[in-house]
């Protein structure tokens, strides 16, 4: 046991935590320094310092994911590095609320920038790489069109409805409960489903493809584009039932996780420490406040993305689904009830409701996300389509 420990806690791992929460440390003790304005030289130091961990970091909580994923299969594999990063997310924007100030547009700007992000930047690049390099790929269509089902629900209750029913963009009181209950509830039974009896829904369905848990006993193929991908043999073992592989792996699973949340952890709070600097350089250039939401969330979400261009690099159609359309309904499922609940806790409006340009490009968005995935194959052009969106999503911030 103490010599599967070591192979875990390597000694990269515990630099990649020291500098972490050493960077974290130093940002707590520095924050005079750092409070707007700050001279020039300085803000570029510190963002590229804070950037710098950052991206050390997001390797380790990539590793500690592909060994999750491959020890446990997906979609658990994906799911525990998804929901790491949505809760802590959550909690910090949970935390703000809870903070000194107005912030009743909070949830609904990070919320809006994390599904752009998701839903048309990393997916569109991962459908790009995946089929320039492998040509077009089969997925699970059924567990694609089970994400979608709730991503169009869920983003419904969240962005539109308010502004239909509510007032100033916010759901009446008497109304946020109910909408808390349907939330919770549809996410809940989607995760008991997702890891029960539809748990197969999730798993990779190319015929070229082996499912990402079945390592031992893959060869490499060449796709007719040229690309390689990796099959399984014929003699591969069965899968085992993830009751079975907790048991005999528990040690492992649980320090790799620990391990997975404790790198993640400063990661986000890096993220969200840098925000100011952000708003501060921003503001010098003349770039809209708005910008600096989206790349807070871009970094917020970089180990995601990541693991999500890697598997596309491979193959692993339906694990880069399983990463980000999860992400996404997780994200909402999430967010909503929780800062709802705060407000009804401490009294303060919660502003939902999206503006008609985010509107409109949240529904081209949705509508190209089933039309790509209604197809047998994604190919790059679906990836293009979507990469397009995000710049036109881009442009808006700026008009």
């Amino acid at each position: 046991m103490t010599a599967a420990i070591r192979n875990i806690l390597t000694p990269v791992a515990i630099v990649r935590l020291v500098l972490g929460w050493g960077a974290f440390a130093a940002l707590l003790f520095a924050g005079p320094l750092l409070a707007p304005p700050v001279p020039g030289p300085l803000l570029v130091t510190a963002l590229v310092i804070i950037v710098g961990v950052i991206l050390i970091c997001a390797f380790g909580v990539v590793n500690e994911a592909e060994h999750l994923a491959r020890r446990l299969g997906d979609p658990y594999g994906s799911l525990v590095l998804t929901l790491s990063i949505v809760l802590i997310e959550v909690v910090l924007i949970a935390a703000v609320l809870l903070g000194p100030g107005e912030h009743a547009a909070i949830a609904r700007d990070s919320v809006m920038a994390v599904s752009m992000i998701i839903l048309n930047a990393v997916i569109g690049l991962c459908l790009l790489v995946a089929g320039l390099r492998h040509g077009g790929l089969a997925h699970n269509r059924t567990g694609v069109s089970t994400y979608l089902s709730l991503i169009i629900v869920l983003a419904a209750l969240a962005f539109a409805l308010p502004a239909l029913i509510g007032s100033n963009g916010s759901y009446e009181e008497w109304q946020e409960i109910p909408i808390i209950v349907i939330t919770i509830g549809i996410y809940a039974f989607f995760l008991f489903r997702q890891m029960g009896a539809q748990a197969a829904d999730f798993h990779e369905v190319d015929p070229r493809l082996a499912h990402p848990a079945e390592v031992a006993g893959r060869t490499a193929s060449r796709t007719p584009e040229g690309g390689s991908i990796v099959t399984a043999v014929e003699d591969e073992p069965a899968k085992q039932h993830i009751g079975e592989i907790i048991s005999v792996h528990r040690t492992e699973i649980i320090v790799r996780l620990a391990l997975l949340v404790a790198t993640v952890t400063p990661i986000v709070l890096l993220s969200h420490d840098m925000a100011s600097l952000l708003d501060d350089g921003l503001g010098r250039l003349g770039a809209p406040v708005a910008l600096s939401g989206v790349v807070i969330a871009l970094i917020v979400f970089l180990p995601e993305t990541i693991t999500s261009v890697r598997a596309a690099w491979q193959g692993e159609i339906q694990r880069v689904s399983n990463l980000c359309h999860g992400a996404q309904v997780s994200t909402v499922g999430l967010t909503i009830p929780t800062v709802l609940l705060i407000g009804l806790l401490t009294d303060q409006p919660i502003v939902l409701a999206e503006s008609p340009a985010n509107l409109l490009l949240f529904a081209v968005t949705l509508l190209l996300s089933v039309t790509s995935f209604a197809a047998k194959r994604v190919t790059a052009v679906h990836g293009a389509a979507h990469l397009v969106v995000f710049a036109i999503f881009g442009i808006t911030l700026f008009s």
